[in-house]
């Protein structure tokens, strides 16, 4: 049976316990709290509860009350920037797996980050495409490549020895895990306690099609990510689907995140769902707040609406 959680990072001007009672009045019971990398991390401080027993035990009580749980915690950053910040993310990483383990949690988001092109460089180079420069394209892909599954090897041991049992990597353009062949590559090296974080939204603006993803991904989908993406009409026709344009431009982007519905219609999500349940996969659907075309509360209805109208319950 699958069951709707949020992502609370949408809810960030709100405080723990008012969090927790705006989402119980959406009749969401789970959540998904950032707890690590570049999410606000306003609702879970894992500094403060990975100190403090007493804090520990009162966050989880706030849960226990209500009747809610925690779908996963989320780390998601870039851990492979070569830089003091890039440092500070990993650390977060593994702060957020050490507390994962105190609370019970059996599941982290995460992505798969981005090194830099080569040994000494600063900043992270999303490569993708080699064949047309195969002097210097192909061997920085294949150092990243190196310096990723070092990274993830070592982090999953971690994982393990604080009881996460799957790390749902969300597969995000930008970084070295943005399709179904590059988690699968990446899980290969590292073993099966790496699965997916499918969020359609991502597969949708590369012009990918997550249902078939999703075949390609059975028995390896972690964690779902209830998110919509729409392709610009006549924008995207002259200038492709790749946009640098910050997320805030909407009319000019070629392509936006939207409320779920507002992309795929609802025939597909429900197809979507239907072939996830078909897969295997009974897990949560997180839904992700992301649509700045409408305000925040219409979009978490619009989403909610469209996501109980659809997930294979």
């Amino acid at each position: 049976v699958m069951q709707l959680a949020l992502c609370t990072d949408v809810l960030a001007d709100l405080s723990f316990p008012d969090m927790l009672d705006k989402v119980k009045s959406y009749g969401i019971d789970a959540v998904e709290m950032t707890a690590g990398g570049w999410g606000a991390r306003k609702h879970v401080n894992t500094a403060e509860l990975l100190a403090d027993d007493a804090k520990l035990e009162a966050f989880k009580s706030e849960l226990t009350k209500r009747g809610m749980r925690i779908s996963a915690l989320n780390t998601s950053c870039n851990p492979l920037w070569p830089s003091k910040t890039g440092e500070e993310y990993a650390k977060s990483m593994y702060d957020c797996a050490t507390l994962a383990g105190k609370l019970g949690v059996k599941k982290i988001v995460a992505m798969a980050g981005l090194p830099a092109g080569a040994p000494g460089d600063t900043t992270p180079n999303w490569i993708v495409s080699t064949v047309s420069w195969p002097d210097f394209m192909a061997p920085a892909y294949e150092y990243q490549w190196e310096v990723t599954i070092k990274f993830w090897k070592k982090f999953a041991a971690h994982c393990e020895k604080c009881g996460v049992e799957q790390i749902a990597i969300e597969e995000f353009p930008g970084t070295m895990v943005w399709s179904a062949s590059t988690l699968l590559k990446l899980r290969e090296a590292v073993g099966p306690i790496i699965g997916i974080n499918l969020d359609p939204s991502h597969m949708m603006v590369l012009g990918a099609d997550p249902i078939a993803a999703a075949r390609a991904l059975k028995d390896c989908i972690y964690h779902v990510h209830g998110k919509d993406a729409r392709i610009e009409r006549g924008l995207s026709d002259v200038d492709g689907i790749l946009e640098p344009r910050p997320v805030t431009e909407t009319a000019d982007r070629v392509w936006n995140y939207v409320a779920v519905g507002c992309g795929q219609d609802l025939k597909w999500w429900k197809e979507f769902f239907s072939v996830l349940s078909m897969l295997g996969y009974h897990g949560d659907v997180s839904f992700e707040m992301e649509d700045l075309t409408m305000s925040v509360e219409a979009g978490l209805q619009t989403s909610i609406d469209a996501l109980n109208a659809t997930i294979s319950k």
